[in-house]
Parts: C-alpha cells; structure tokens; sequence
C-alpha cells in the first residue's frame, strides 16, 4: 500500500473511533517518508485536545507562511482595485484575523472607507489588527452575535475564508442579514471538489492536498501542522469539533442567491494547495 492508501486507512480508523489503529497506521505511513504521517503520529501520540484558534502562534505561522504568501498578496492586491472602484464611505470586515487580508488593501488603495468596522472572535487575533488600523472600530464577537447588535449597514462587506467557520444553518442567517444590510458582498473561499464525506475517496484527496500543506511550511512544519493543520483535518473527518464547512464555488453561489442576493459572480483568485481560491461578488 502507499503512503496515501495508509493514511487515508488511518483517517477511516479515527473516523471510526478507532485512535489505537489510526496511530498505527500513520507510523506506517511514516516509514514509508510520508511527513503527514509522521505529524499524525505525534498528534494521536497527545491528547490532542486544544481548540484550533487557543493556539494563535500555530495559526500565525501558517497563515504567514507556505502558499498563504502568494494567495494574500492577491486577494489584498484585489481588494484594494475594489475599494478604489466602489468607493466605498462604510466597510465591514467579518472574521478579519489579525488583518492579513485588510490591512494591506488600505494601505494599497487610494480611496480608504471613512467608517471601518472589523469583527473576530480571537482576541489575540483581533489585537494585532487593532494595531495597525488605529482608526477602525474593532469588535471581539462572532459574525452572528455581532449582526444581532444593531441595525447599521455597509456599503462594501468582506469575508475573508472566515465564513467557512460557521455552521451552515447559522451562516444562511448571516447572509440574509448581509443581504438586507450590504451594498456590495465579496468573500474569498475555496472551490473545493465535491466528494461523499467519509468515503474512500474523500478521505484519499484529504491526505494528498494535506501532505502538500505541510511540506511547505519548512522548519515550521510541526508547529503548523500540530497546532492548525491536523486539528482542522481531524474535525473534518469525525465531525466532533469541526472548525469548517467548506463547499465547491457553485454551492456558495447558490447559498447567496437563497438569501436573496441577485447578482452573483464567481472569479479566479489564486491556486492554492488546498483547493483554488475564488473571489464571490454579491449585491
């Protein structure tokens, strides 16, 4: 079997409850010079119990490094060509990290939005932002909890691979709320395949595009892949403490038509090792 064929195996046994044989499995893997596989060892080795985002050193080092590099300098380079286009007076920012995304795009475009709001859940994310964009209004809440605050609206509203991180139900609210109080919407997620969520297939095409994630990261490999990676790779196969519900581009196209948006559009944006990133346009 190759390397692939095991870890998938040991994604199925996880995915069974069965943590015992899904460590076996990966060290076998792992001899075979797998290093996912050698990462999923160490991980199942721990109690490997700490929530993704408690652990913002690991995010960091991710999101700054690997392909993140190249993928945010185009979505910042784009965001800020729509700025100057829109003119936007009001800009929200929903799940804006430690502003990766929004920062570079202020400094790049030559219109910046008079009234700035920038909403995260992390604390320490939402720190460094508030740094940087002295004159923004920053606000530590969830999308939800800080749409069900008040009745302001934007003209331009962005979201950033954050709205992956909410539950479907839960985020069908937040885009008709978004429809009623945006001008313009635009989201940047990934056009990920399609597959039977378990099924061998799936768990196959998890493996190969993770195994490429990791060996980008170098010397911080493990920290990525201990403290972000795997954590987010296993809440997707056992369905316990999931951190994203991904879908192909077209899904999300149709979810904001459901919410009553009326002129959707889908655009390139940048390849990517885990699925290629698309710019969503709504209004």
């Amino acid at each position: 079997m190759t390397s692939i064929e095991l870890l998938a195996d040991a994604l199925a046994a996880y995915r069974a409850g069965d943590r015992e044989r899904a460590t076996e499995l990966a060290g076998q893997a792992g001899r075979d010079g797998s290093s996912l596989a050698d990462e999923l060892r160490t991980y199942l080795a721990g109690d490997g119990s700490a929530p993704v985002y408690d652990q913002p050193s690991a995010f960091t080092a991710f999101i700054r490094g690997g392909g993140n590099v190249g993928l945010y300098r185009a979505l910042s380079t784009e965001l800020a060509a729509r700025y100057d286009a829109a003119k936007p007076e009001s800009l929200l920012d929903l799940g804006c990290g430690d502003g990766l995304a929004v920062v570079p795009a202020l400094e790049q475009a030559t219109h910046v939005p008079a009234r700035i709001d920038l909403v995260e859940p992390s604390a320490a994310l939402l720190e460094g932002v508030h740094e940087r964009v002295p004159a923004a209004q920053c606000w530590q809440a969830t999308a939800q909890e800080f749409l069900a605050r008040d009745d302001l609206g934007w003209d331009f509203v962005q979201s950033t691979f954050a709205l992956q991180s909410i539950e479907p139900e839960q985020r069908a609210e937040v885009l008709r709320t978004l429809q009623q109080r945006a001008g313009k919407l635009v989201l940047a997620e990934f056009d990920v395949p399609e597959f039977t969520e378990g099924s061998p297939e799936h768990l196959r095409s998890l493996v190969a595009r993770y195994e490429r994630g990791v060996a980008e990261y170098g010397e911080d490999a493990s920290l990525v892949a201990q403290g972000f990676l795997l954590p987010v790779l296993l809440g997707l196969v056992a369905g316990h403490e999931r951190t994203n519900w991904e879908h192909p581009a077209a899904t999300w196209a149709e979810q904001l038509e459901t919410a009553g948006f009326t002129d959707v559009g889908v655009e390139p944006l940048a390849d990517y090792w885990w699925s290629p990133a698309v710019l969503i346009t709504a209004s």
